[in-house]
Order: C-alpha cells, then sequence, then structure tokens
C-alpha cells in the first residue's frame, strides 16, 4: 500500500493559489482513475483506488500548510507504513514553471509543509517538486506563491497536471526515474505536425549533394542581358 499526499490550504480562499497545486495534482488523480472518496480522518480529506495492482490512499490535510505533518503521520502509522511508503506533492519554489522533478529525501528548502512532515515520519519520503518558479525577489515570495496562477500560467499548469495523473501509475510502481522520462516527453513542445523536431531533421540522406541556393535561377535575368550586351552576344547565343 502506498500514501499519496497533497499539499494545500483548506479552503475556497486558497483554492486557485500556487501554494495549493499539490491540492490540484491529487485531485486530478483522483478524477482521472476514478478513485472514491473515503472518510474524513487523521484530519484529512481521503480517496481510495489502485493503480495497477498497487491499493493507494490519497490524503489532502486540511491541517493547514504548516501543520501538514499531523495528519501524515497518523495515517501512516495507523496503516503500519514507512516514510518509503509516502509520495508527497507540492509547490517548489526554485523549480521553473512548468517543470516536474522527484526526489526521495532532503531538506525542506524553506517549505513549511515539507519540514513539518519530515518532523512528524523524518525526511525519507518521495517528493514530486511542482515548480511554480521564483518572482525573482525575495520580497515578493509569500505574494508569489500565496497568489492565483496568472492566466497565461493556465494551460501549462493543465498541461502539468494531465502529465502528473496520466503517469502516476509510475509512482506506484516504485519508478520515479520512468515517472520523469514520462512527464517530460508529455510536456516536451511539439511541433505542429506531432512529432518532435531533431538535429539532424534537415539533412539531407547519405549520398546526396545539396541544391545549389541558385541551381533554378533563369540564364535570362537582367544582369545576365547587360553581360550579354557587353560581350557583343545575342539572345541566340554564339553561332
Amino acid at each position: 500500500m502506498l500514501l499519496f499526499v497533497g499539499l494545500g490550504n483548506p479552503g475556497s480562499a486558497y483554492e486557485k493559489h500556487r501554494h495549493n497545486v499539490g491540492f490540484m495534482a491529487l485531485d486530478r488523480i483522483v478524477e482521472r482513475h476514478n478513485f472514491s472518496a473515503g472518510p474524513k480522518r487523521w484530519h484529512a480529506d481521503t480517496y481510495e483506488g489502485r493503480l495497477g495492482s498497487e491499493k493507494l490512499l490519497l490524503l489532502k490535510p486540511q491541517t493547514f500548510m504548516n501543520n501538514s505533518g499531523q495528519s501524515v503521520g497518523e495515517a501512516m502509522r495507523f496503516f503500519k507504513l514507512t516514510p518509503e511508503d509516502i509520495v508527497v506533492f507540492y509547490d517548489e519554489l526554485d523549480l521553473a514553471f512548468g517543470k516536474i522533478k522527484v526526489k526521495i529525501g532532503g531538506g525542506a528548502a524553506g517549505h513549511n509543509g515539507i519540514r513539518s512532515i519530515s518532523s512528524h515520519i523524518g525526511p525519507d519520503f518521495t517528493r514530486v517538486r511542482i515548480g511554480i518558479g521564483h518572482p525573482g525577489d525575495k520580497a515578493r515570495v509569500h505574494g508569489h506563491v500565496l497568489g492565483d496562477f496568472a492566466k497565461a500560467e493556465q494551460n501549462t499548469l493543465e498541461d502539468m497536471l494531465a502529465a502528473i495523473a496520466n503517469e502516476a501509475g509510475f509512482l506506484a510502481d516504485r519508478d520515479n526515474p520512468r515517472f520523469m522520462t514520462e512527464v517530460a516527453r508529455r510536456l516536451q513542445p511539439q511541433r505542429p505536425n506531432g512529432h518532435k523536431r531533431t538535429n539532424t531533421e534537415k539533412t539531407k540522406a547519405p549520398g546526396t549533394k545539396p541544391v545549389a541556393a541558385k541551381e533554378n535561377k533563369s540564364n535570362d535575368g537582367p544582369m545576365a542581358a547587360v553581360l550579354k550586351a557587353l560581350m557583343g552576344r545575342t539572345d541566340k547565343g554564339d553561332e
């Protein structure tokens, strides 16, 4: 059994904030894989389902971000899980918007939700870091994190959430590298005809000669006529 945890703050006032993207990711997994809503317990909203052969419990702590670890710790101990069975989805300020990375363990990097979870269960859980970008000025960080995603960011946000939900099965299989590979593939911009541009796409087949840029130009242009006149030639050429 695995425990998927999405981090955020409860209530409609916070639901569209960048800080709530962990909640958004969990909601999308619930929708995509038809998970069932469970009872409210461990100070959290819960959902149950399966990905492949793995049973999952999805948890959205309602304790507010700074006390997320209380909910996660209670659920983990109830099911006799270990930190290795926990996957946490959350916003990453120091990761560019549109990027998603996974790591196991490490510090909190200033994230109060991660700091709280680490204090309750230790640091060795899986983190799905969802990039929200840095505003560039430390003084603007609070407003950036606790602000809604901009309209210009909505399409990319939807792509990120869809990619996470579609590839969540690899997280359930504990195949984090494959999850990152498939998410990156979904998020990589593609050409209009659907295939990715490669560095060799414009290279001609071996053994063929490139066509000179001026090869098909007519010999009867204005400059050619002037040169012919100067050389005493006619339009019929030398005979």
